[in-house]
């Protein structure tokens, strides 16, 4: 079995759901410190020039050490005012209407909802959306134990193992951390999937890549983001 392991993020980019979909099982990893001006309450879309802006969900202050599902989020009009920036798609993106009551349904937070917990809920509505079945966990809640963490690397590790898995897929950013020979040693594949981002048309007279999801929920349809999903190649990396 294929395990993902990814922290929470806001409304990913396509290459998060690629990752879900190559997974068997993918577990949002909730656990870590929160690290501001990442990805865990913010994305970005496009501006009605063509440039990118990011759609921003408020956190209340808390300690440096504060872990991603304590975080709480602050305020409730964040969300219009989100909802006002997606108007720069309004006179170009053929899925506008079908899009904005999308995220009318499923983005405003719940009452004493967190923000990991909202990252979670709408990432698996996409999931939904676009007809992308998986099994997703939650770390904090599946009561797992694993044997000690020495080095970042080994969370994943320890965790595949714990769960009987044979393989685990990061992101290639880990690459240059990972070691293959750690993994290797409890029979483990440790594979990296590069997404491949297929371009769509955005009518900016050019690709933005690496966008929010919201950005290809506004020209593409369910059916054709997840085709999307699918334009990945797995790598490996040497012993």
């Amino acid at each position: 079995m294929i395990y993902g392991i990814m922290q929470p993020y806001f409304f990913p980019y396509l290459g998060y759901f690629s990752l879900i979909r190559h997974a068997d099982r993918f577990i949002f990893f909730d656990t870590p410190q929160y690290i501001e001006h990442g990805w865990v309450n913010r994305n970005r879309v496009l501006k009605q020039d063509g440039s990118t802006m990011y759609v921003t969900v408020p956190i209340r202050k808390t300690a440096r050490e504060t872990p991603i599902r304590k975080i709480e989020i602050s305020g409730t009009d964040w969300t219009e005012k989100i909802f006002g920036q997606l108007t720069a798609y309004k006179k170009r993106a053929p899925r506008y209407k079908e899009t904005v009551a999308f995220l009318r349904e499923v983005l405003p937070a719940r009452e004493g909802e967190t923000l990991s917990e909202l990252d979670i809920r709408t990432t698996q509505a996409v999931c939904a959306y676009i007809g992308l079945k998986r099994s997703f966990d939650v770390f904090s809640k599946m009561d797992l134990p694993i044997d000690p963490v020495n080095e970042p690397d080994e969370w994943a590790l320890n965790i595949t193992k714990a769960l009987g898995g044979d393989a685990y897929v990061n992101p290639p950013g880990g690459m240059s951390f990972f070691d293959p020979k750690k993994y290797a040693v409890d029979g483990i594949d440790l594979q990296f999937l590069q997404s491949n981002l297929p371009p769509y048309v955005q009518r900016i007279g050019r690709f933005e890549p690496g966008l929010s999801v919201i950005d290809a929920m506004m020209f593409c349809t369910p059916a054709e983001i997840l085709d999307m999903t699918g334009d990945y190649t797995i790598l490996r990396k040497e012993s």
